[in-house]
């Protein structure tokens, strides 16, 4: 039976040459390969390690496997657009691991059960100063303080969270989950100093006694447009619009409002202003869809609410309503390029959603630290900048601006901050191959559909900053995590114990995985053949090895 089950389940391109006679050729060896959810995760989680946890029912472990590396799962479950997902080789079977939900039910147990973080490390008596409390500032401040280093957060805001807070509307991040996450870290005897602006970080620095500065300032400031105008309406920026909802001083607005811009935060935009009552909310873009810097969940939610969509149109003139596009085409390269005709739309306001620009002024006096043309800044492989002991990340430096990505570089910061202070260099350890589907004999798959979040109804949607999207029950959660497919890694299936025909296969017992009795072992390749996971590798026989 076993041989039947190889040779109807070994993958084309499989070329291992059987030889199990007196000469043993190859011998299998078990391995640890990256899973490609894990590689492709910007804050650099162990998903297939907290996955582990949860498939055994072990939430608590999850979770605090899971903070390792990012402290605010429950944001992370919603607002994170989930590359872990993208690359799931599950995927290639029905539907990829839904992670982000199993990672907000995580987040919200912990919540729930009021599960702390805990700081082990001795206090090293150095001091760090973090400036901003949005993902990246509050990520190194966690990781700072886990190394036990003492951190002040200081961020010119009226509360902490930055542009999670400012930027991303409450329908997908309730305000409690936000608070619940940064309360916690501020609980490990993390300082937050809120309404000071820092004005000089050098200055700010030696002040304070600080020891190393970590600049991680959010993408505040709206990039602006040169159209001609003549008596035109109210024109604001999108952050600015979505700050004064927040801050509960919203503007009054007309009946027809223009969202200019393709990104989420259009998106988000326009979708607030749906919610604040106006008639028609609509997106004007210079693209199509397919090339919107938005992701396409964003945008079919934008469009269930009721959002019209005018793509392939520049906005050339205003007089005072009245809007002239020109509508735009596709040339052969994939770029928009006029087409010399023109539409007229009736607008009452327009919000600018063009992307936004960080202010660095307060870092133009430090010595030694250099500029990109875009005001970011320039840090080394350290995320140090030109002047020693001031490091900078998230929206600082010249990268995509998402929250995951913020707070992987706040983990990396920290991680070189760290290691700066004690004179040493962090030097990242170097990752095994990645574990792509070509790799798997997925012999033992059986379809299992990944389980939906639930969505609140649109009436509630268009009407009320609710949260949209629903979360897993404990059951659900439980089912989603066991349909990882343990790529890379062994999860002791006991496959290839069973599959050995020589019993050449020795079990080391719960948690402990197996070994190889070479004595025993002809090289035939069968263990390897059926490991679904590909946890076994075939390598040639050393010169001076067993020959079996």
């Amino acid at each position: 039976m076993t041989d039947k089950l190889v040779n109807m389940t070994t993958p084309p391109d499989l070329t291992h040459e059987r030889r199990t006679g007196p000469l043993r050729i190859q011998r299998p060896i078990y391995v640890d390969l990256l899973p490609p959810c894990n590689h492709a995760c910007p804050a650099g989680e162990d998903i297939q390690g907290w996955l582990a946890h949860a498939q055994a029912g072990r939430m608590e472990d999850a979770w605090r496997h899971l903070t390792r590396e990012n402290p605010m799962p429950a944001i992370h479950g919603r607002v994170c657009y989930h590359p872990c997902e993208s690359n799931c080789n599950r995927a290639q079977l029905d539907a990829t691991v839904s992670i982000h939900a199993v990672e907000r039910y995580l987040g919200d147990l912990a919540i729930e059960q009021g599960w702390q973080f805990e700081v082990t490390a001795p206090p090293t008596g150095r001091k760090v100063l973090v400036i901003g409390a949005g993902p990246s500032g509050l990520s190194a401040a966690y990781h700072l303080a886990r190394f036990g280093h003492q951190v002040e957060i200081r961020d010119a805001g009226p509360v902490a969270g930055g542009m999670m807070r400012f930027g991303i509307p409450k329908y997908r991040l309730p305000r409690e989950v936000l608070d619940a996450e940064v309360a916690r870290i501020a609980a490990m005897g993390v300082t937050i100093t809120l309404n000071h602006k820092v004005e000089d970080a050098l200055s700010e620095m030696t002040a304070g006694g600080f020891d190393a500065v970590f600049v991680a300032v959010g993408a505040h400031l709206s990039k602006r447009v040169d159209i001609p105008a003549r008596d035109a309406g109210r024109i604001m920026d999108a952050v600015g619009f979505l700050r004064e909802v927040e801050s509960g001083d919203a503007p009054k607005l007309g009946r027809r409002v223009a969202i200019y811009g393709g990104g989420n935060t259009a998106m988000d935009a326009a979708r607030t202003a749906r919610r604040m009552g106006v008639d028609e909310a609509m997106i004007i873009y210079r693209r199509d869809r397919e090339h919107m810097p938005a992701h396409s969940f964003e945008a079919d939610e934008a469009e269930e609410e009721g959002v019209t969509m005018h793509w392939l149109r520049t906005i050339k003139e205003i007089d005072q309503t009245h809007f002239t596009v020109e509508v735009m085409e596709v040339n052969e390269k994939g770029r928009p390029e006029p087409t010399g005709r023109f539409e007229t739309l009736e607008v009452d306001d327009l919000i600018l959603a063009l992307g936004q620009d960080t202010d660095t002024g307060f870092l133009r006096a430090v010595p030694d630290i250099a500029f990109q043309w875009d005001g970011t800044v320039e840090v080394d492989e350290h995320m140090m900048t030109g002047h020693p002991g001031i490091f900078a990340g998230g929206d600082m430096v010249p990268s995509d601006r998402t929250v995951t990505i913020g707070v992987g570089h706040g983990k990396k910061a920290a991680r070189n901050i760290d290691a700066w202070l004690k004179g040493r260099h962090y030097v990242k350890g170097s990752s095994a191959g990645i574990a792509d589907f070509d790799k798997l004999h997925v012999w033992y798959y059986t379809d299992a559909s990944q389980r939906p979040q639930g969505h609140i109804d649109l009436i509630r949607r268009r009407a009320s900053f609710d949260e949209v999207v629903g979360g897993l029950s404990e059951k659900d959660a439980l089912y989603e995590a066991k349909r990882c497919l343990s790529c890379g890694n062994c999860f002791e299936c006991d496959g290839c114990f069973g599959a050995c025909p020589e019993h050449a296969v020795i079990k080391l017992g719960p948690g402990k995985r197996y070994r190889y009795d070479y004595d025993k072992c002809t090289g035939c390749a069968i263990c390897f053949d059926q490991c679904p996971c590909h946890a076994i590798e075939m390598i040639p026989e050393p010169a001076t090895g067993d020959a079996g």
